[in-house]
């Protein structure tokens, strides 16, 4: 009885286990079931090399037009030339990328710089630019509306082959895990592989890239995705290094000048720094449309050739309310600087920074400003944007109220590219068929030429409103207008589209801007000023460098910073210059 009883609990527990051994087969089942159909198995080594050679035959295609650029493809050693290049790119990216890449770093490394490269290299196909640092900090510096008018249907195309396919791949990537110390030797010989493999290659084509490098600089901000990796670095270290310390105090001496003591009435000069005009195409200049037609109607005085610190706003803009400016530049003391508007306001002007853009550029850091879009004026803002009349808004009321000596800096929206059709009103579209697309590839030259020249029109009427309405308050204010552009702009020459080429190599419609001054009756008599000897003079070649100890002369601002002979209106002032 016992042992009957034995047997059917031994049965039953046998039962139990095939059946348990079934369920088992069929979770395990289910999870090959469940599990990706496609996996690629690699090592972090292997990952990070097949990424460095996607990057380099992929991404790289205006590099190797640039170093092939005087090599014919029918010679063999053109060929030697680009295999090395490319072996040089792979070894070098694998080399700059290792530290940092481990088991689970790894794939979110790669994700991140196809992404960059993606981006990287719609863009300077599109505009012909180089990912330099100075670019790099204008994309980092770029709010949302500037983007976003970047941002056409084109890119799609190109984002889905050069980042949507490659991350489905890196997807389906299984990083291999290997224990620590063989992971670590397999780094270091894998590293001192690449090492050995870059020297070879750079043995081997030494001559002409050295001789590339050395006359095309530029060519190495080509690089993809290095360009973004290096650019990024130096814009974040020098961001770095000026939040460690405070701007250096300039013009501590500043002080009014004689003329002060003799005020009749109050001063205001409106220093209005427009963006992106360049000097081919303004009317004053000479330019075969009527591009200034209010401007050229009033008495204002046109300098013909300007030349500009920078091809873009972050460089023009410090480096022109600078002492020193492009004739002696250095970056990281420029921007580590207190500018021309911390001078005159330690010497009692009352100064005043109105944005119509994407801010001052730490020239008026800790002095009074206010965006045009928080004002709001009437009928002018939309979409986060404001037409430039806005900066306009309240002047009267500024000049019923005005006491001492005021400056009043405007930073207009002007010609910002691409969407040059949205920088005036439908009333100014007087240069037909104007491009009215975010995406300049899409439109004629004529028809990029028209909008910029539309926009142009639109400066000139702004500008000659302003001067107007200064004009009609001449009876109690004493007031002046310049008018400068930071940079220039390229509209299809040579296939290259708004601005930020390297300065050594950009053309001249990139570095020649226009500049323009307008003076009140009582403000040419209280500084004693000849307008015929400043005709003359405008004359004459002028930069950037020429506006800091301008803007002094003009304010009768005295400090041991100004340079008489860097002051345009200085030769043509009887009695106080030569009271300084």
């Amino acid at each position: 009885m016992s042992s009957s009883v034995g047997a059917g609990k031994l049965q039953r527990m046998n039962w139990k286990f095939r059946a348990a051994g079934r369920a088992a087969g069929a979770a395990a089942s289910a999870e090959r079931t469940a599990a990706p159909a496609f996996v690629i198995p690699a090592t972090t080594e292997q990952l990070l090399g097949l990424a460095c050679l996607f990057w380099a035959l992929a991404a790289n295609r205006l590099f190797f037009g640039a170093a092939l650029k005087d090599h014919s493809l029918g010679d063999a050693s053109a060929w030697g030339f680009a295999v090395a290049l490319v072996v040089l790119l792979v070894s070098v990216h694998f080399l700059l990328l290792a530290p940092l890449a481990n088991r689970w770093t790894v794939k979110p490394i790669v994700a991140l710089l196809i992404l960059v490269s993606a981006f990287a290299t719609f863009f300077m196909k599109r505009y012909g630019v180089f990912l330099d640092p100075t670019m790099m900090r204008n994309v980092l510096r770029s709010d949302l509306h500037e983007a976003g008018e970047l941002l056409t249907w084109t890119l799609l195309p190109h984002l889905l082959l050069y980042a949507l396919l490659p991350m489905l791949l890196l997807w389906r990537v299984q990083v291999q895990h290997r224990p620590w110390r063989r992971a670590l030797a397999w780094r270091l010989g894998v590293a001192l592989l690449a090492l050995a493999a870059a020297a070879g290659a750079l043995l081997a084509v030494f001559q002409p890239l050295a001789s590339l490098m050395r006359n095309h600089k530029e060519v190495r901000y080509l690089v993809t995705p290095a360009n973004a990796l290096w650019s990024i670095g130096a814009v974040l270290a020098s961001d770095a290094r000026g939040a460690a310390r405070p701007r250096q105090p300039i013009g501590e001496d500043a002080r009014p000048g004689a003329t002060w003591t003799a005020l009749e009435r109050p001063r205001l000069l409106v220093l209005v720094v427009g963006e992106t005009a360049r000097a081919a195409n303004w009317g004053l200049n000479g330019y075969a449309r009527p591009t200034t037609p209010s401007l050229a109607a009033l008495p204002v005085i046109n300098f013909p050739d300007v030349t500009a610190c920078g091809t873009n706003t972050e460089t023009s803009l410090p480096c022109m309310f600078a002492p020193v400016g492009r004739r002696d530049y250095d970056e990281d003391r420029i921007r580590g600087s207190e500018s021309l508007l911390h001078v005159a306001a330690r010497a009692g002007v009352a100064v005043q920074w109105r944005d119509n853009q994407s801010g001052c550029k730490g020239v008026c850091e800790g002095l009074p400003s206010e965006r045009v879009i928080d004002l709001p004026p009437p009928g002018l803002c939309g979409d986060g944007r404001c037409l430039d009349e806005g900066l306009l808004h309240g002047l009267d009321a500024r000049l019923a109220a005005a006491k001492g000596v005021q400056l009043l800096v405007l930073h207009p929206l002007g010609n910002h590219g691409p969407s040059y059709f949205r920088r005036y009103p439908k009333a100014f579209a007087r240069f037909q068929p104007a491009c009215e697309s975010d995406d300049l590839r899409q439109c004629s030259r004529e028809e990029i030429v028209n909008a910029y020249d539309n926009a142009l029109l639109y400066t000139d009427h702004v500008l000659a409103r302003l001067i107007g309405t200064l004009q009609a308050r001449a009876d109690r204010v004493d007031s002046a207008v310049l008018y400068v552009s930071d940079h220039g702009e390229s509209l299809g020459e040579n296939n290259l589209f708004l601005h930020g080429v390297p300065y050594a190599i950009a053309p001249q419609v990139q570095t020649r801007v226009p500049m323009t001054l307008w003076l009140s009756e009582g403000w040419r008599q209280a500084l004693d000023l000849d307008l015929d000897c400043l005709q003359r003079r405008a004359g004459e070649p002028t930069a950037h460098d020429h506006l800091f100890h301008t803007l002094l002369g003009l304010l009768d601002v005295q400090t041991g910073l100004y340079a008489r002979d860097w002051d345009l209106t200085a030769g043509c002032r009887r009695d106080v210059v030569a009271s300084r």
